[in-house]
């Protein structure tokens, strides 16, 4: 019988990508540097492409590999979700999982998603901490974060939940103030709500105008730290802001906020992911979680 390796390539390079090199995907798959190194020889030849540009300080993602990378990632994703139903009712999982989630996410939509959770692992107990800020995995003993954007930290491993867009939204009294703005640059001229200093770069709201990006500087009067108390402000009116849209496209739909500038579209559309510890990614009621975030979230219903 033939032997077929393409599902142990598929899981070598994921790992090679999400670990950062040969020798981490080694660690985090208990395998020899070798064997790694061999496995994506034979990949890149049977595909007749090169997969990755290696150099003396790493390696970088071609096109060709971000493309495979990416189906990769679907059908190793389709497979691993199979197994993890397969086994739900075969192994009864125990104990404390910690997840971790920002404030205005984790309110709106992770916590509606914890009784399901519960009720399908009477055996778990889960630790919900809401926090804007990025807190250490290790030091705090977190299994799972959800985070937003991009992720800083190259060594952990992430599954993709969503996509992640900003609107610009203001509250309607705001508008019949200060008018429709036509242009990135009229925004100026309304008020806006900002981030805290530690969290500046959500004040540069970037947008697509033809085939050029245009970034305006959000300043504001009234800064804050946290995203849930912002969008409360925003929706009484003291000043633009640009939302995640799992707040905004509802918020618009009811009449609540109105979009800015909706013809032109967000320049830093990034996700929602799920992020862990290499070492962690196969404890059962950690793999569990993970899958069943990722269900949750495959079609939001906030998407427009």
């Amino acid at each position: 019988m033939m032997r077929d390796d393409r599902l142990v390539e598929m899981r070598v390079f994921r790992a090679v990508v999400e670990t950062g090199g040969f020798s981490a995907a080694a660690r985090v798959l208990e395998v020899s540097q070798p064997f790694v190194s061999q496995t994506i020889q034979r990949l890149e030849a049977r595909l007749g492409a090169t997969l990755l540009h290696r150099t003396t300080r790493g390696h970088r993602v071609t096109p060709e590999g971000a493309r495979f990378l990416d189906i990769a990632r679907r059908l190793l994703a389709t497979i691993e979700e199979a197994e993890a139903e397969w086994q739900s009712d075969a192994v009864r999982m125990e104990g404390l999982l910690r997840v971790s989630a920002p404030i205005a996410f984790g309110l709106d939509r992770v916590t509606p998603l914890i009784p399901e959770f519960l009720a399908r692992h009477p055996g778990l107990s889960l630790d919900l901490r809401l926090t804007d800020d990025h807190e250490n995995l290790i030091e705090g003993g977190i299994d799972v974060a959800i985070r937003m954007g991009a992720l800083p930290d190259a060594s952990l491993m992430h599954r993709k939940l969503c996509r992640l867009r900003r609107l610009v939204v203001a509250a309607p009294g705001l508008v019949a103030r200060h008018g429709l703005p036509d242009s990135v640059e009229d925004l100026s001229s309304m008020p806006c709500l900002a981030w805290d200093a530690s969290r500046e770069h959500l004040n540069r709201w970037r947008f697509v105008d033809g085939d050029r990006t245009v970034t305006f500087h959000a300043r504001s009067r009234l800064r804050g730290n946290q995203g849930m108390s912002l969008f409360q402000m925003c929706l009484a009116g003291m000043g633009a802001m640009r939302v995640a849209e799992h707040l905004a496209s509802p918020a618009i739909r009811d009449g609540r906020l109105v979009r800015l500038l909706p013809g032109l579209r967000p320049a830093d559309d990034t996700a929602i992911q799920a992020v862990f510890l290499p070492e962690r990614q196969i404890v059962p009621r950690i793999r569990s979680f993970v899958d069943f975030a990722a269900r949750a979230f495959r079609a939001p219903d906030w998407e427009t």
